[in-house]
């Protein structure tokens, strides 16, 4: 199965917009958690999430710029 850099860099757009929504999440539920032990948990799990969102950016972008590059090699 082959993956066009178009389609990879919606999957990366789709995959980072819920992985940074869920981190949002996270981050936003710490403030209801009492117990030092699950806001540490808490924290480690949205800050997971932020990780795997900047982990789709970056491939997004790479997949753009290699579209880009790939575009204007064939104009030229």
């Amino acid at each position: 199965m082959n993956i066009t850099l178009r389609m990879a860099m919606i999957m990366a757009t789709i995959l980072a917009l819920v992985s940074l929504a869920v981190a949002v999440s996270g981050f936003i539920g710490l403030g209801d958690i009492t117990d030092p032990t699950q806001a540490s948990d808490a924290r480690g799990f949205a800050l997971f999430w932020a990780f795997l969102g900047a982990i789709a950016i970056g491939l997004g972008s790479l997949a753009w710029w290699i579209e880009r590059s790939q575009r204007n090699a064939e104009d030229s």
